[in-house]
């Protein structure tokens, strides 16, 4: 993995106020193994899987009181242009763009219906080594209430297509708001985006749901709770994989999808 197109999602991170408690559960629960932290940088400390860069913890910045959460980083060519689309179409720049050394640089920013995310234009560091399997970044959805502010404000930041997913007569879809954001065409997708329902608790904001790859969701959810995380939802066959949504013992959400179970037929888009 050394290119990402504009808009892909390339790399992602999370703050943790126990490094080393997160890193015991991720390396359960995803195989992940860790690097020296990097003192210079906010002991920012990569993970891997199989010697590949597949993500990243780091301590809260001193006096930050922010919740432990998976923040993912999309690819951009020059990060103070699109630090500039952002503001331009109704979203909110949290952070940056700051150079992070020789490395690239980096923006956190806030789409109008709520959800945070970050922007990475790449310099020394690429992005992610490994994707798409076990042990690594498989998928992302935007989690909204609002999906017209999402829909309106991403393909004018990022180079994206959008595609619709039509439930057809399949009841478990009937009444789902799902769509799918695609760089390069329709057969490229990189970003789906979900209605929240009133099956989400009120006081959930909006957010973005980072899937890691695992070679057994129903593993990972046991392993998950062993560690104190919690089940939400699932684990749930589907047409891309067996998936659940947990969260880990510091709150962090995220869900784990075995990519090679696969039930039914695939959902068209429109």
């Amino acid at each position: 993995m050394s290119e990402f197109s504009e808009g892909a999602p390339c790399w992602v991170d999370a703050m943790f106020a126990d490094v080393e408690g997160a890193k015991t559960f991720y390396a359960d629960v995803l195989g992940w193994t860790f690097g020296e932290a990097s003192s210079e940088y906010g002991n920012y400390t990569q993970a891997y899987s199989d010697g590949k860069a597949v993500a990243a913890v780091v301590p809260p910045m001193p006096g930050a009181d922010a919740p432990s959460q998976w923040c993912l980083y999309f690819a951009s060519p020059d990060a103070a242009a699109t630090a500039e689309k952002v503001t331009a179409n109704g979203g909110e720049v949290l952070m940056g763009p700051m150079q992070v050394g020789a490395f690239g640089t980096m923006l956190i920013a806030k789409e109008p219906s709520g959800a945070v995310f970050g922007v990475w234009q790449p310099g020394e560091h690429k992005g992610f080594e490994k994707m798409g399997e076990p042990g690594s970044y498989a998928w992302a959805e935007v989690f909204t209430r609002d999906p017209a502010k999402a829909d309106g404000f991403l393909p004018k930041v990022f180079p994206y297509g959008a595609q619709q997913m039509d439930p057809g007569d399949d009841p478990e879809m009937a009444g789902m708001d799902f769509k799918v954001f695609s760089v390069g065409g329709a057969g490229n997708p990189v970003l789906g985006r979900m209605k929240m329902d009133a099956d989400f608790p009120p006081d959930v904001p909006p957010y973005i749901q980072v899937y890691f790859g695992v070679p057994d969701c129903d593993e990972a959810v046991a392993k998950t709770q062993k560690h104190g995380g919690k089940l939400h939802f699932g684990p749930m066959d589907s047409p891309f994989g067996r998936f659940a949504a947990v969260t880990d013992p510091q709150g962090a959400a995220f869900a784990v999808i075995d990519m090679s179970t696969t039930v039914g037929e695939m959902p068209s888009f429109g």
